[in-house]
């Protein structure tokens, strides 16, 4: 851990009643120690709660660069917009679910942007480990801005930030220095060995099926072969075009869109993937380094699952296939299905469940 984790912050305007947001820069770094930096924001209620209490948001995917940064959005220290609703003017899903109740009770709530969104190189995407990093970091960045945040906290995160709640119960004790997680919500987390192990949903593309290859795949890629650079090249997985086309739009490009272009020039210029088999057990065992459920969570789980339509995004099996192996490594996990909720109407929904039951672990 570097230490001073702050570089700066300032105070910007909220709709949210009886609160104050900063938008911070952060230091930090990935997976294997290489320094980075990130923006979020540190939202603190007019009035503490015991102790300091402070929850850590993962946000979901939002894309690879400056493009898909939550905190340089407008009125971004507020409750989570989704890109798909219909009212929806937004370019990528931002905010946090059910912020207002949190500051209502008096939590500080912290919410990285994740390494390269907004700020210099490529996001590591679904690279667990750094973007649950980032997460702690913005934690350790907010206990230095004098604002009465305590030692004890807790984390909730939706889709990729899902899985990033859930590989922070995972990290080293190095990570978290004088901090304590005291539990951890994920919500449909987006685990990438999982993905590869059952090839469905957004991985069937791997399989050399003939269909586009979706924003959420590629950019898994991308973000794989960035992380491990000494072991993965794009030529492994990538055609020339595919190559082209994410030199072209990473920073540009938000997932949606990104996913939109990827689907036209697939079926305008031809194939996006050209997975090489002998080159696939370097990038299994890169995902395995990546991804949470790799070693017993120091922390109990509460993890929320979307049912409608078998997981809209991330498949069901997906997520059960988590909780398993989080709870044969000897995790404390608690799964919950909400049968009528999909990939974006989830967070909604559970949060006043997640808010409760992480209450009760402090």
């Amino acid at each position: 851990m570097t230490n001073p984790m702050l570089i700066s912050h300032e105070v910007i305007p909220t709709n949210l009643a009886n609160a104050v947001a900063h938008r911070v820069r952060h230091r930090s770094y990935d997976l294997r120690g290489r320094e980075t930096e990130s923006t979020g924001l540190v939202i603190v209620p007019t009035v503490m709660g015991e102790n300091g209490r402070v929850m850590t948001w993962c946000h979901g995917t939002t894309g690879m660069g400056d493009a898909s940064c939550p905190s340089a959005q407008p009125d971004p220290a507020g409750e989570l917009r989704t890109y798909f609703a219909a009212e929806s003017t937004a370019q990528i899903d931002y905010g946090v679910p059910g912020v207002q109740q949190f500051i209502d009770e008096g939590w500080i709530v912290c919410a990285t942007d994740y390494q390269g969104l907004g700020t210099p190189g490529m996001h590591q995407y679904t690279v667990n480990r750094t973007n649950a990093i980032d997460a702690v970091s913005i934690v350790h960045a907010g206990r230095e801005m004098g604002i009465g945040a305590g030692t004890k906290f807790a984390t909730m995160g939706w889709s990729q930030g899902g899985a990033a709640s859930a590989a922070m119960a995972e990290l080293n004790d190095a990570d978290f220095g004088e901090l304590e997680l005291v539990g951890s919500v994920p919500m449909s987390p987006g685990v990438p060995i999982m993905g590869m192990r059952d090839p469905s949903g957004l991985s069937t593309a791997l399989t050399g099926a003939d269909i586009p290859p979706d924003g959420h795949l590629v950019m898994t890629l991308m973000a794989l072969a960035t992380a491990f650079p000494d072991e993965l090249n794009l030529e492994d997985v990538f055609t020339p075009l595919g190559i082209e086309i994410m030199e072209k739009a990473w920073n540009t490009q938000p997932v949606h869109h990104l996913s939109d272009t990827l689907g036209r020039l697939y079926s305008f210029k031809g194939p996006i993937l050209d997975v090489k088999p002998d080159r696939m057990p370097a990038w299994l065992a890169a995902m395995t380094e990546a991804s949470a459920g790799r070693v017993k969570p120091r922390c109990p789980i509460f993890m929320a699952v979307d049912g409608f339509h078998n997981g809209s995004v991330v498949p069901v099996s997906w997520q059960t296939a988590y909780a398993d192996a989080a709870t044969a490594l000897g995790g404390d996990v608690t799964t919950k299905l909400y049968e009528s909720d999909d990939h974006f109407s989830l967070p909604g929904t559970c949060v006043s469940d997640a808010r409760e039951w992480l209450t009760k672990q402090f």
